[in-house]
């Protein structure tokens, strides 16, 4: 389970702060940097028609920004009710960094995980290493996007789906509540909040699904699987 502190940490991967010593993270610290929103390695059209522009504009410009903004006040009001022991404050504002500091650092592995669909790195090809591991877990790639859909589909409310590496290179479907980000190696995600396809396919949970396999970026994929951790949400550093 993704508590308080292993937001802390994830944050601290993209701190220069961090860096400066051998000191526990704690929310002083982060407040030290200020996030800012990652510029999209695409243009917010790119993604057609499997993800429109227009959605892709609002998503990336409004509700990511929104995460952004309200993670760097909630930082900053932190280190005023430290500077004055208020730790009924301390407590408050908590799920308020949790919940905004997981929604950043969700999208912005999100958007390094899609690609435009008539690229190279859409095509599973791209992921050797990651297709043979996929294929020894779920019997094929069509097994396992069977599975994940399955999974995505049966997420209730607003939450996430993700392919994740535990332990040594195994692999493992997992879905996650609000903006929880995931406490094994994020492969990728697909974002299951409303605002993310509503615009486009309405009610239509599946056919998103179903289309956006069409632009996963496979060469991102591949890189974070034969990584760690701190190597996949060093993608974060851009943000800063």
């Amino acid at each position: 389970m993704v508590n308080f502190g292993n937001i802390l940490q994830y944050l601290a991967v993209q701190s220069s702060q961090n860096s400066l010593s051998g000191e526990e993270y704690n929310v002083t610290k982060m407040a030290a940097t200020t996030y800012a929103l990652p510029t999209l390695p695409y243009a917010y059209d790119a993604l057609e028609p499997y993800v429109s522009g227009q959605i892709m504009e609002l998503h990336h410009s409004k509700h990511h920004q929104a995460y952004v903004t309200n993670l760097n006040k909630a930082l900053q009001s932190h280190i005023a009710a430290v500077a004055s022991h208020d730790i009924a404050a301390q407590i408050a504002l908590q799920p308020v960094i949790k919940f905004n500091g997981g929604g950043h650092i969700n999208h912005a592995l999100f958007w390094q995980n899609l690609v435009p669909a008539s690229a190279s790195e859409a095509s599973p090809k791209a992921a050797p290493s990651l297709s043979v591991e996929i294929e020894k877990t779920w019997g094929s790639l069509d097994g396992f996007k069977k599975a994940f859909t399955a999974a995505l589909l049966g997420i209730q409310g607003s939450g996430w789906g993700w392919l994740v590496k535990e332990g040594g290179a195994g692999l493992r479907i997992v879905s996650t509540k609000d903006q929880d980000p995931v406490a094994e190696v994020p492969i990728f995600g697909i974002d299951m909040w409303e605002h993310a396809y509503y615009l486009q396919y309405l009610n239509g949970k599946a056919a998103y699904i179903e289309n956006i396999w069409n632009v996963i970026n496979w060469k991102t994929a591949e890189e974070r699987f034969l990584g760690t951790r701190e190597d996949a949400l060093k993608v974060l550093k851009a943000s800063i």
